[in-house]
């Protein structure tokens, strides 16, 4: 059975094959799996970690953040503002800024604790009602927003495809909406889709079940 760190330095030289234009970053997307499960890839010097859940990440990575200052911890699930405090003081990327009041949230709490951590837009590109992510008729007045008004360092733009379609015209979107911001990071690409994702400019892959294994 392949091991943890296989798995991983598998999908590490299949980005490296793609040559990508930009680094890629792998974030190994560690929701519902419990910290000795992720221990072998901490152990192999892998920095790049993936939450979705405030609660669920204290817990498990706060006094392992103290241990190891390098760790980088990305919040990639929807945040709710009243989890915003909680989330500052944890993470270093949070890849979901997908309303105002989240926004202005998150820049009160970041200015408190005197941190000042990366942000993605979340972009709503597939136009799904039941999806978060901001419009793309209003990102630009919403990115200027962030920037300008509120001191937030947006580094990027994220995408959640529809799921039933093809994701690749919706990264290439994505990437032609980066570009246009003259952003320079783009999170993109999940376990199935990271290939197509690093081929349009991704330069952050979101990988659980193809790292960890599937999830009970």
């Amino acid at each position: 059975m392949s091991t943890i760190v296989d798995r991983f330095e598998k999908i590490k030289s299949k980005i490296a094959s793609l040559k990508p234009s930009n680094p890629v970053n792998i974030i190994a997307v560690s929701k519902t799996f419990t910290l000795d499960h992720i221990r072998p890839l901490i152990d192999h010097n892998h920095l790049h970690f993936g939450e979705n859940k405030v609660q669920e990440a204290k817990s498990k990575w706060l006094e392992q953040k103290k241990i190891n200052q390098n760790l980088k911890l990305h919040m990639i699930g929807k945040l709710q503002s009243n989890k915003a405090k909680d989330a500052v003081q944890l993470f270093d990327y949070i890849h979901s800024v997908d309303n105002q009041k989240l926004a202005d949230t998150l820049a009160k709490h970041q200015k408190n604790f005197n941190k000042y951590i990366k942000y993605f837009i979340q972009v709503n590109i597939g136009n799904e009602i039941q999806k978060s992510g901001i419009p793309v008729g209003e990102l630009e007045a919403f990115y200027n927003y962030c920037i300008n008004e509120i001191n937030l360092e947006i580094i990027g733009l994220m995408v959640i495809p529809p799921i039933n379609e093809s994701a690749e015209k919706y990264f290439k979107s994505l990437n032609e909406l980066n570009k246009s911001l003259a952003l320079k990071s783009i999170s993109m690409g999940m376990s199935a889709d990271y290939v197509e994702a690093v081929k349009h400019g991704s330069t952050f892959v979101r990988i659980g079940s193809s790292i960890f294994g599937p999830r009970s």
